[in-house]
């Protein structure tokens, strides 16, 4: 895998993160990223799966955590994914 391969996936198990800080399913993380970054959820979901499978009892608990009961409208989903991608960028390029 090339640098900017490695580069794109960290991004993106970044954003998941972040979306999990948010409490937010894989399916709607995969919907948010797909939306508000361009990147095709077979590519979220993938990365996701590996995330798993390398922590598997972190993921038994975060998702046998009670589902989140207010939700982010899509302005603020919007603006957190768009910032997250600046942050994300500026990171890169230090």
């Amino acid at each position: 895998m090339d640098d900017s391969s490695a580069s794109y996936i960290h991004m993106v198990q970044h954003l998941i993160e972040k979306c999990m800080i948010f409490e937010m399913t894989k399916e709607e993380c995969m919907e948010a990223l797909s939306k508000h970054a361009n990147i095709k959820p077979v590519i979220t979901s993938t990365v996701w799966n590996e995330l798993e499978k390398e922590n598997r009892e972190f993921f038994e608990a975060y998702s046998s955590k009670s589902t989140k009961n207010d939700r982010m409208s899509e302005a603020e989903t919007s603006e957190m994914i768009q910032k997250m991608i600046s942050d994300s960028s500026k990171d890169s390029k230090e």
